[in-house]
């Protein structure tokens, strides 16, 4: 008969093993994900193919496929990963927190929600994949900015509430609509950096923020 097993003689993960991988597979994404806005930026949507992405991240296509199984995949993942940035560069305007000029938007002088929104605002229009694809496609980009239900615009949608919340203004699902239609409207009709500052600091009065 076996004697049962001791702590001491079971398997022992070498310390720091799924750390390293977790890391090495977040890189590997954000590589992906860099590489893809770069291709539809240079090429466009429809000429972007899963092996222009691999060649720019610089890694295997097989390495592609194990994160990503279409182009659409990647497209979508790139889609929320720069919303989700823009998102948090709108957060930290409207708590007054200092921000990095990363290339996400413009940092705007002061808080609140004017300077959140002056934020979004250079953000859509400085965005190169974006502006590409209302070149392209201007039909796909207005459906893509129409609002929708499903999981990703819960997200847009709670974004929208947290910058609010943060800015001191109301965060009711009228508030939400109302920024949510003026940022959407800059998709395809992007501001200039004047009309964007009218446009923030009329919006945030009438919001209250």
């Amino acid at each position: 008969m076996t004697a049962p097993a001791l702590p001491s003689d079971l398997p022992r993960r070498t310390t720091g093993t799924r750390v390293r991988s977790g890391n090495a597979m977040s890189r590997t994404r954000a590589a992906v994900l860099d590489a893809a806005a770069h291709c539809v930026e240079r090429y466009g949507v429809k000429r972007t193919t899963m092996g222009d992405i691999a060649l720019k991240a610089a890694v295997a296509k097989a390495t592609l496929y194990n994160h990503f199984r279409t182009k659409d995949d990647v497209l979508a993942a790139l889609v929320a990963s720069r919303a989700a940035a823009l998102a948090e560069h709108c957060r930290a305007a409207a708590a007054g927190e200092p921000l990095q000029a990363d290339g996400v938007g413009a940092v705007p002088v002061g808080a609140g929600l004017a300077a959140a929104l002056e934020v979004a605002s250079a953000g859509l229009a400085s965005d190169g994949p974006l502006r590409r694809l209302v070149a392209d496609d201007p039909g796909l980009a207005a459906a893509l900015a129409a609002p929708g239900e499903g999981r990703g615009w819960e997200q847009v949608r709670a974004a929208v509430r947290d910058v609010l919340a943060a800015a001191g203004a109301p965060a009711d699902d009228d508030a939400v609509a109302l920024v949510l239609r003026w940022l959407l409207s800059q998709v395809l009709w992007p501001a200039s950096p004047q009309e964007a500052r009218a446009g923030a600091a009329r919006l945030a009065s009438a919001l209250g923020g």
